[in-house]
């Protein structure tokens, strides 16, 4: 990272000032094979509501390094409301490591299913396309606290995953 003022620290943020909470209605357009909503489209919805928490946050362009721990743990189903939260858990320099939780409402019955978590890694851009320093997350609670150790401890293991691929 160059040394001008863009890259200078930004003024720390909570995880709250940077959430981001995205609904999304689930068409037959979405539809895989067996009926569900296509995996990927899923994907898709929580890479856009993770960078808008990760732009919210650095105040810069960010862009997707990463997507791991992605689990969908039940289907979500055509008709549908996709309600994806997104929170920032970690910081280090340019990463910062998003959180995505999913959730199907069939808005008939009112039941809601939690269906999917993921973890996604930004890292944030200054003007030229260079990585540039993300703001410190201020850290205002036992779960704020709680979720910065974890996400270090996956950043970590993401760091030694790559240098054992190589990449």
């Amino acid at each position: 990272m160059q040394n001008n003022p863009e890259n200078l620290p930004k003024k720390e943020k909570s995880p709250d000032e940077s959430s981001a909470h995205v609904i999304v209605r689930m068409f037959p357009s979405d539809a895989n094979p067996a009926g569900n909503v296509f995996g990927g489209e899923i994907l898709k919805h929580i890479d856009m509501v993770a960078g808008i928490v990760a732009q919210r946050h650095s105040q810069s362009n960010a862009v997707t390094v990463s997507m791991d721990s992605v689990n969908f743990i039940k289907p979500v189903f055509v008709g549908n409301v996709l309600k994806l939260n997104a929170r920032i858990n970690y910081v280090h320099n340019s990463s910062m490591e998003i959180e995505v939780k999913a959730e199907a409402e069939d808005i008939v019955t009112g039941i809601k299913t939690i269906t999917g978590t993921a973890f996604v890694t930004f890292v944030a851009l200054d003007k030229n396309g260079k990585p540039t320093h993300a703001p410190k997350l201020l850290l205002k609670t036992d779960e704020d606290r709680a979720k910065f150790a974890e996400g270090k401890i996956r950043m970590k293991e993401r760091l030694k995953h790559r240098k054992k691929s190589n990449i």
